[in-house]
């Protein structure tokens, strides 16, 4: 990992430079109170800084020996550099480092970047929740997948 890169947690004032990103990025975004649901709940959020600057965030939940994917997110003008593999990464060692010993998340089938990512980093998929998603036209499927620590 390069060390122009810092991860610090997530303040809720920095869901001010986060919401508008959150929106550009997704159809269906998480909102400033689910963002501020996860903060409150203790989740760990995360923001990754590139020679100073916001690039990209995280929120995982951990529960016993398992962390569980919430959102990961790289701005547009940051991405197809490598960054959401070094987000990731850094994550799993954070949870590894908290007594996780396996990562999970759901990811949408027609993310084929994310799922590419993802496998190669080692996931696998495990299930399948039906219509977990919305989508433009009624909702899709999520993918859920699973890596050892």
């Amino acid at each position: 990992m390069e060390e122009r890169h810092e991860f610090v947690p997530m303040q809720a004032g920095d869901l001010d430079w986060i919401e508008p990103h959150e929106t550009a990025l997704h159809a269906f975004p998480w909102s400033r109170g689910n963002f501020l649901d996860s903060l409150t709940a203790g989740h760990g959020a995360w923001v990754m800084k590139e020679e100073g600057g916001m690039v990209a965030y995280a929120v995982v939940l951990a529960v016993l020996d398992e962390a569980h994917l919430l959102n990961i997110s790289v701005i547009r003008s940051a991405q197809r550099r490598g960054l959401g593999r070094i987000l990731l990464e850094w994550l799993h060692g954070d949870a590894r480092n908290k007594g996780a010993t396996q990562f999970f998340l759901e990811v949408r089938p027609s993310n084929t970047a994310a799922l590419s990512l993802y496998q190669a980093l080692g996931y696998e998929q495990i299930g399948l929740r039906k219509a977990y998603y919305p989508a433009a036209v009624g909702r899709e499927d999520a993918i859920v997948m699973r890596r050892e620590l």
